[in-house]
C-alpha cells in the first residue's frame, strides 16, 4: 500500500516545480549543502535526459541523484517492518518518526560521503555505491529492525500487571 502511494507522488510530481521529484530535489540540495558544510566548493544542475540532479565539486560533476537515492523506498521498508511488529500507537510512532528521520539523515550524509569517494578515488565508484554505502544503509535499517523486535518481544509490564 505505501508502495503504491509513493508511486501515486511521483506520478503527480511529475509536472511539479521540483524536479525530479520534491524528496529527491530536497535530498540533492540537503547533499549540496552537506558538502559545503565540509568546505567543499559545490554545485548542482537538473539533468531532464536522467531525470536527475547533478552534483559536482569544483568543476568536476561527480555523481547523478535520481530518485532511488532519495531514501523514500528504504523508509517504506523500515516503516512496514516495525508496523508489522506494532506495539502501541505512540510507542510504534515515535520510533517510526525517529528512525525515519535517522535513515533520511543518514542517508544524505551517505550521498555526500559517495561524492566525496568518488571524487578522490573515482577507480572505487562501483564499490562505493554498489557495495560499500548500501551495506552502511541497510545495516542501519536492520539495526534499528533489531532493536525494535528486541523491544517488542519485552514489553514494559503494564501498571495492572503484578511481577510474581
Amino acid at each position: 500500500m505505501l508502495a503504491g502511494v509513493y508511486k501515486l507522488y511521483l506520478h503527480l510530481s511529475e509536472s511539479s516545480a521540483y524536479f525530479p521529484d520534491y524528496i529527491t530535489a530536497l535530498v540533492a540540495e540537503q547533499t549540496k549543502s552537506t558538502l559545503q558544510g565540509f568546505g567543499y566548493e559545490t554545485f548542482s544542475l537538473d539533468y531532464p535526459k536522467n531525470k536527475s540532479i547533478r552534483i559536482g565539486i569544483k568543476d568536476r560533476t561527480v555523481i547523478q541523484v535520481i530518485e532511488g537515492c532519495n531514501a523514500v523506498s528504504v523508509i517504506i521498508l523500515f516503516l512496514s517492518f516495525v508496523l508489522a511488529f506494532f506495539s502501541g500507537w505512540k510507542k510504534t510512532l515515535l520510533f517510526i518518526f525517529g528512525g525515519s528521520v535517522l535513515i533520511y539523515t543518514l542517508n544524505v550524509l551517505r550521498i555526500a560521503l559517495i561524492t566525496l569517494g568518488i571524487y578522490y578515488y573515482p577507480a572505487y565508484t562501483d564499490f562505493l555505491h554498489e557495495i560499500l554505502f548500501p551495506i552502511f544503509i541497510y545495516g542501519v535499517v536492520f539495526l534499528l529492525w533489531i532493536f525494535w523486535v528486541k523491544q517488542y518481544q519485552n514489553p514494559e509490564p503494564s501498571p495492572n500487571e503484578q511481577i510474581a
